[in-house]
């Protein structure tokens, strides 16, 4: 009951998001040279906000295209099969569910930049992949985020993020424990109604 009233006043919001990201992928073995790939997301997020202490999440549909660069050239067992330096690129679809913090007891100045922080998982279901016949996708991966951002004029959100593959994303066809997570680097603007 005592919950309730501040829960009543929670601010829900919502609206469009685009970004860039940089993306790599972290083999288990560093067996060939892997190389960071530029992409891209863009989908809609929503933010809870709970007024007066400055806690919330922010929760998100987002498309995204993730990948690397990665050499198979360099050994002999898929350099024979007429592989060489590929760009490997993952077609998903995300869902963040991140738990934030807004810091807004700045005198009136949160009303031009409120400063924050958030972190959670990135649920990902791969919805394709590059042609590249000598990995098998696992159709989707989980990843651990972490960002920093701020709000302008209490519409703008632009943060920085970096998010950390918890299973793998693809695998080898070749070599049985040869798998890699994703790992990325990203840029987003929102603009929340």
């Amino acid at each position: 009951m005592i919950a309730a009233p501040e829960a009543a006043n929670a601010q829900f919001r919502y609206g469009p998001v685009v970004g860039a990201n940089i993306n790599t992928l972290k083999f288990k073995q560093d067996l060939v040279t892997i190389g960071q790939q530029p992409g891209f997301t863009a989908g809609v997020m929503g933010e809870l906000m709970f007024p007066g202490i400055g806690f919330g999440i922010d929760i998100g549909l987002l498309y995204a295209q993730q990948g690397a660069r990665v050499d198979l050239g360099e050994k002999l067992v898929w350099s024979s099969l007429g592989y060489g330096d590929e760009h490997v690129y993952l077609h998903s679809l995300q869902i963040p569910v991140h738990l934030r913090f807004k810091y807004t007891r700045l005198n009136g100045f949160e009303e031009k930049i409120a400063p924050f922080v958030y972190g959670g998982p990135d649920f990902t279901l791969q919805v394709g992949h590059s042609n590249c016949s000598a990995f098998k996708c696992s159709g989707g991966d989980l990843g651990l985020t972490a960002g920093v951002g701020a709000e302008l004029f209490r519409r703008w959100q632009v943060s920085g993020s970096y998010t950390w593959g918890m299973t793998y994303a693809l695998k080898t066809k070749l070599l049985d424990d040869f798998s890699a997570r994703s790992r990325q680097w990203t840029i987003r603007l929102a603009y929340l109604f």
